[in-house]
């Protein structure tokens, strides 16, 4: 039997003298891993196929429940990425999170748009932004969703009293006044005199990420900054001041470390380029 499909390399590893079995995400069919044989070779006209994030309609032959490559259509080859050694470490944490969280016969159409979606990003200038916000939707696809739309503030305190308690300085309050998509949501507001990351600093002591709730919190949890707040609830559409590189790197560890919470499995590409930024 034969069948069409689009899918996103994940990866590809060698099998036998010149062949490759490569890894594939693809909408209907979830994860599927499928031989391409003979592309080793340099005159392979299939060696496109077997390329880092090759994004393509893939011919597939099933047979004894095995797959094959027997023919593919390039939609994109995301070159940049492959020219970029920060760019092409981010992509890769893109291809692995996919490999994790995706399995055989499992509906991934939003996983794959949400990949595919990101790597286009990624040939533009950054990749840090577009990364975040990959992750942010694929474990929310996972089931694993991150909120950033409002502080959790305990219920023995009112909105002023926790405002209170984020800092001394009157300065840097707790405002109700939010035009984001979660009309009346919460947010810290960070003055225009100073720089997210001065305000930051001064409320590091204050935020907290609750692993288990996937939350922002004022009461318990992580340590978290004010920019990685602010960086996530920007990726997830909410209003927000003008991030910074560190909130970006400081976003991808927490995110770093709450997919290990989530699904007891690391993104092993992602701290090698976090230090690269």
């Amino acid at each position: 039997m034969e069948f069409k499909t689009d899918a996103l390399l994940l990866k590809a590893v060698d099998y036998g003298e010149n062949d490759k079995l490569a890894t594939l995400l693809t909408a209907e069919r979830g994860k599927t891993v499928a031989a391409l044989k003979g592309v080793k070779k340099g005159s392979a006209k299939l060696k496109f196929a077997a390329q880092p994030f090759c994004f393509a309609e893939y011919v597939l032959a099933e047979k004894s429940g095995r797959h094959t490559v027997i023919s593919a259509s390039l939609h994109d080859g995301f070159y940049p990425l492959c020219e970029d050694v920060e760019k092409y470490y981010a992509a890769a944490v893109v291809c692995e999170a996919c490999d994790k969280l995706a399995y055989e016969g499992m509906a991934c159409g939003g996983l794959l748009v949400a990949a595919v979606t990101a790597l286009t990003e990624m040939c533009g200038r950054d990749a840090a932004f577009p990364l975040v916000k990959f992750l942010l939707t694929a474990l929310q696809l996972a089931g694993y969703p991150v909120r950033a739309d409002a502080l959790a503030v305990p219920l023995r305190e009112s909105t002023r009293e926790a405002g209170e308690r984020v800092s001394e300085n009157p300065s840097v309050t707790h405002s109700v006044r939010d035009s984001s998509p979660a009309r009346g949501a919460e947010f810290l507001a960070v003055p225009k005199r100073e720089s997210t990351r001065e305000a930051g600093e001064r409320v590091l002591s204050s935020l907290f990420f609750d692993m288990e709730r996937g939350a922002f919190s004022l009461e318990k949890g992580t340590p978290a900054s004010a920019v990685t707040y602010f960086c996530i609830r920007e990726a997830l559409g909410y209003e927000a001041p003008p991030r910074e590189r560190e909130g970006e790197k400081r976003a991808l560890r927490l995110l770093y470390s709450y997919f290990a919470y989530q699904t007891d499995s690391e993104l092993l590409s992602l701290p090698d380029y976090i230090r690269m930024l």
